[in-house]
């Protein structure tokens, strides 16, 4: 005897036909997904995080005259004596490089040599005031700094009168000005 609660299952044995239409189902579900393709990338490839960065625009040179440095004049205010200007660091931006001495009305007063980038500011002192030279001539050639010193061979030298001379370069190299000097060996 039959349950008639329970629902006819006879026709939920597989057979052959069941496979065949399971089969061409499932195939034509591969097939349709194989020709709905996503549309293609129109992104474009970017570089790697580690690959270099094309240089900053090429601005201005740095003002030597509007600049601030760290040089305190008793009398009188900074004044830049000579300057030039160059790419030093090699990344198409130039520097300003300055010898700047306080304004005197009298004596020839040490200057000091600084280095700036911008917005006019000082990242490197080349030459510190407390060494007490005068700068004659300042260039600048490639990466490299040159300039002619002048210096006293004694504090009873009179400083109006420099007695030394050096030829002095700094190179731009490893993230720092390397500083060479050679001295003259006549005396001013």
């Amino acid at each position: 005897m039959q349950n008639t609660a329970l629902p006819d299952l006879a026709h939920t044995r597989p057979r052959a036909m069941h496979w065949l239409a399971t089969a061409a189902a499932t195939a034509a579900v591969v097939a349709l997904a194989g020709l709905l393709q996503p549309a293609p990338a129109t992104a474009s490839q970017t570089a790697p995080r580690n690959a270099p960065q094309a240089p900053a625009a090429v601005g201005p040179a740095p003002d030597a005259a509007t600049a601030t440095y760290p040089l305190t004049c008793r009398a009188g205010k900074p004044v830049v004596v000579k300057k030039a200007t160059g790419d030093l660091d090699g990344d198409k931006n130039p520097e300003t490089v300055a010898a700047v001495r306080c304004d005197s009305g009298i004596g020839t007063p040490a200057g000091g040599i600084y280095v700036l980038t911008r917005p006019n500011r000082v990242i490197a002192t080349l030459l510190d005031p407390t060494e007490k030279q005068n700068v004659t001539d300042l260039t600048i050639t490639g990466e490299t700094v040159t300039a002619t010193l002048l210096g006293y061979s004694s504090d009873t030298v009179a400083r109006c009168c420099p007695d030394t001379r050096q030829h002095t370069t700094w190179k731009w190299r490893n993230g720092k000005f390397l500083r060479s000097a050679t001295t003259d060996a006549r005396s001013v």
